[in-house]
């Protein structure tokens, strides 16, 4: 038997397992009613401490973890740990804010950001931007999970040239599409269970036996350090170029983390506020992790005979995602490759079903129940929320097949610009009332428009991994920073000039408002 053979089989052995698993999800804990939103779309808010810990873990942590990080450790380098620096700060810098948040639209019966937007600045315009913005910037990502699993498929020798090439990976998603559909949120918090045996599993075997293959952790960042040293590169360490790069990406990417619908959707699915906060103080565990998964690029690196990434067939393009799927092609028997590789693929389905959740909830939620059938029964929301998480599985796949994105960490960050234009309108909301809502607007409008334009003008966006050079920024014609090879992530930037926009714009909204202060002021004196 080939090693591609026993590769498929155990794959897909796991595979139907787990998709058992997604079916059988309909009727776990005792509930078959899915006719109800709260039900399929957030679990009832039944989820106790262990089915929200793996939900949350395996929700937060996707495909990037597994494929499109290690994979930009090996291609490019050190500045792939941003994502490990960000997971670890990202949690105490949004612990109080999610808490508030959760108790906030548990209270008032939200189920989506938007709503929460939408009703406490008493604009449902302001709502339905958050909204289509949530679903836009969870479109990319949710490719990212797609791209991950047709590497994993690819490495097993399903490589077809042309549109056929993509038909494995249109049968696993129609799978993941039917259990999705019938079971709700379930089917990935019980996946989720099965994902994190898995993914445990094969991370512990590969930091053990990796380096002991190839002759310990020396020798892999000695290894890593020789490749991208000459000419022009810094080994292991981070450039004068791209540090400034990584602080924004860390940081923007902590921001962004709990702004994504799917993820915030998996946070209020905690039967309890005592349940969501054990869980946000646990989580960071699982960025150890990550870690270990992005040191596997470097590990590639010092194989015998160099990872070469597998040539897409029905691109001619290398595929990127391919290097940890191969790494452990060749370095485990093929029955235990075939573990690791089911290992990868489960561990990007539970964030791929979440997200077509989150993004189907606001669609129902904040566009179909508000403007197109105010008085939609609970089981009309339901049926469209299920018809609208198999629309945005479909255009995820066209997405990935028409994008093809050498570094498909890229669509993340591509998908960290957009959702970080929303946070304003969310997070500030927690706090005061302040800001006018056509002023938040703006600035939503200026960080998108600035934002999509930076990512535009970016050369070879494919491969840059969303980096600015500040000699290409432009505000307004000046150019601040001319000539400056200094890189950037545009999200952070469009983010500062949606803040500012807003701050300047409330104020002239409002004018009546300050002249009433004023004379009060002058008054009391």
């Amino acid at each position: 038997m080939s090693a591609h053979a026993t590769e498929l089989i155990i794959f897909s052995l796991l595979f139907t397992i787990v998709s058992g698993l997604g079916f059988y999800a309909v009727r776990w804990q005792g509930r078959t009613a899915q006719d109800n939103l709260d039900e399929w779309g957030m679990g009832g808010h039944r989820f106790g401490f262990w089915v929200s810990f793996f939900l949350n873990s395996g929700d937060i942590f996707t495909a990037y973890t597994f494929a499109a990080l290690p994979a930009l450790m090996f291609g490019i380098g050190a500045i792939g740990f941003f994502a490990f620096a960000f997971t670890i700060f990202a949690y105490p810098l949004v612990f109080l804010p999610v808490v508030r948040l959760w108790s906030m639209s548990r209270k008032h019966g939200y189920m989506t950001p938007a709503e929460f937007v939408a009703g406490s600045y008493n604009s449902p315009t302001l709502g339905l931007i958050v909204a289509l913005t949530g679903i836009a910037a969870t479109m990319p990502y949710l490719a990212v999970q797609l791209a991950g699993l047709e590497a994993v498929l690819r490495t097993m020798g399903l490589n077809g040239a042309g549109l056929a090439g993509h038909i494995p990976l249109f049968v696993a998603f129609l799978i993941m599409a039917a259990y999705t559909y019938r079971s709700g949120l379930r089917a990935p918090a019980l996946i989720a269970f099965a994902k994190a045996i898995l993914i445990y599993l094969v991370i512990i075997a590969a930091v053990v036996i990796l380096p002991t293959k190839l002759g310990g952790w020396g020798a892999i960042f000695n290894a890593a350090n020789a490749k991208f040293k000459p000419p022009d590169g810094h080994g292991i360490l981070l450039g004068a170029n791209n540090q400034l790069e990584y602080v924004t990406l860390a940081l923007g990417g902590g921001l962004a983390m709990f702004m994504y619908p799917h993820v915030l959707t998996s946070v209020f699915a905690a039967r309890n506020s005592q349940v969501m906060k054990r869980n946000l103080m646990v989580l960071p565990a699982y960025s150890l992790v990550l870690g270990m998964f992005a040191l596997l690029g470097y590990a590639a690196i010092t194989t015998p005979t160099r990872i070469k990434m597998i040539t897409n067939a029905a691109t001619g393009q290398p595929d990127s995602n391919t290097v940890i799927p191969v790494l452990f092609q060749g370095q485990f028997p093929p029955w235990f490759a075939g573990i690791g590789l089911a290992a990868l693929g489960v561990g990007m389905l539970v964030p791929a079903s979440v997200m077509s959740i989150a993004a189907a909830n606001l669609w129902t939620r904040n566009i179909y129940k508000t403007y197109l059938r105010p008085h939609a029964t609970a089981e009309q929301q339901t049926t469209q929320s299920k018809i609208a998480s198999l629309v945005v599985k479909f255009g995820a796949v066209a997405m990935l097949v028409l994008l093809d994105p050498n570094y498909s960490l890229g669509l993340q960050l591509i998908a960290g610009v957009i959702i970080l234009q929303t946070l304003p309108p969310v997070a500030i909301a927690l706090y005061t009332r302040w800001f006018h809502p056509w002023a938040l607007l703006a600035g939503w409008a200026t960080g998108m428009a600035w934002g999509i334009w930076m990512l535009l003008s970016i050369p070879n966006l494919n491969t840059n991994i969303a980096a600015l050079e500040l000699g290409r920024l432009s505000i307004f014609g000046w150019e601040p920073f001319t000539s400056s090879t200094v890189q950037i992530y545009p999200g952070f930037v469009a983010l500062i000039g949606n803040l500012i926009v807003a701050t300047v714009a409330t104020p002239l909204l409002r004018p009546h408002w300050y002249l009433h202060r004023l004379t009060a002021r002058r008054a009391a004196t």
